[in-house]
């Protein structure tokens, strides 16, 4: 089930939400309106190795987190996020 970042029309709190289902309406934490929009989100992703991809004496590239991104921390704000 995928965490969307929306914002409030109303209040303009910024805020993410687990959906379930692609009718379900989300509701703000702050002032509960549903007059709700969905945000664009950034990922990041690493495909491939580079230059260096075959060369012994590189250093590895550091690997991401085992959680995933911002699933992982479901705050937003965590430097694995951006």
């Amino acid at each position: 089930m995928p965490i969307f970042e929306y914002v409030c029309k109303r209040c303009k709190n910024q805020f993410e939400e687990l959906v379930f289902g692609q009718e379900e309406e989300a509701v703000c934490p702050s002032c509960g309106s549903t007059k709700t929009e969905k945000l664009m989100s950034c990922c990041r992703a690493k495909v491939g190795g580079g230059a260096n991809e075959h060369d012994a004496t590189a250093s590895p590239a550091p690997s991401a987190p085992s959680g995933g991104g911002c699933s992982g921390c479901s705050g937003g704000n965590c430097s694995s996020c951006h």
